[in-house]
């Protein structure tokens, strides 16, 4: 099982190195991780999807006005958490609770990852400077 992780880990690295930032991207590879770490069957796919269509549009909607309108960020976290709170309803609909969890643990996984993998990055580019010049 540890191999198995490692070697999916290994292979999401790549797949993440291989991509630029676009959020198109990171979001297909956010898409496949869910889909891995929810094992969903075919009805609950069918139930879960729309909900989290619905649900990670809200959440970049409220993400954008909050930078256009320069809002606070403990004001844009707590209106995050609020829809957060009001999807958790809708995903109970879709999927047992078990997995309604599952999903907001591997969602909040998923983010630490990627912010862990773009500071990685960031860091070698630093690194690589000084070489360059």
């Amino acid at each position: 099982m540890k191999q198995f992780l490692l070697l999916y880990g290994m292979i999401f690295m790549l797949c993440i190195s291989s991509f630029s930032q676009n959020g198109e991207k990171i979001e297909s590879l956010k898409i496949a991780y869910l889909t891995k770490q929810l094992n969903l069957s075919p009805e609950e796919a069918e139930r879960f999807w729309p909900v989290y269509n619905k649900y990670t549009e809200e959440i970049r909607r409220t993400r954008l006005d909050a930078i256009g309108n320069k809002e606070d960020e403990i004001v844009t976290e707590e209106k995050i958490v609020n829809i957060r709170k009001r999807y958790n309803s809708e995903f109970s609909r879709a999927l047992p609770p078990d997995k309604v969890n599952l999903f907001f643990r591997s969602e909040k996984q998923f983010g630490n990852f990627v912010q862990r993998e773009m500071e990685r990055r960031q860091l070698r580019m630093q690194q690589r400077r000084p070489l360059l010049r």
